[in-house]
């Protein structure tokens, strides 16, 4: 099982937190995500495409940095 970190910026409360977290969670493949405010963070464990995770946060509003 593989661990897909993302810099996930426009996160600003936690309900940003809680929405990019049920973002990544739809996505198939995904076993588990943590989303870390403070850090802008985003831990995802699976075997999901990043591309696929990188378009979750997209479509929920925020950004990833590369």
């Amino acid at each position: 099982m593989s661990q897909t970190i993302l810099r996930v910026e426009g996160m600003t409360c936690n309900h940003c937190k809680m929405r990019a977290e049920k973002a990544l969670q739809a996505v198939s493949g995904v076993e588990s995500v943590k989303v870390d405010l403070a850090a802008k963070e985003a831990v995802v464990t699976g075997e999901a495409k990043r591309e696929n995770l990188v378009k979750a946060i997209v479509d929920a509003g925020y950004t990833v940095v590369e």
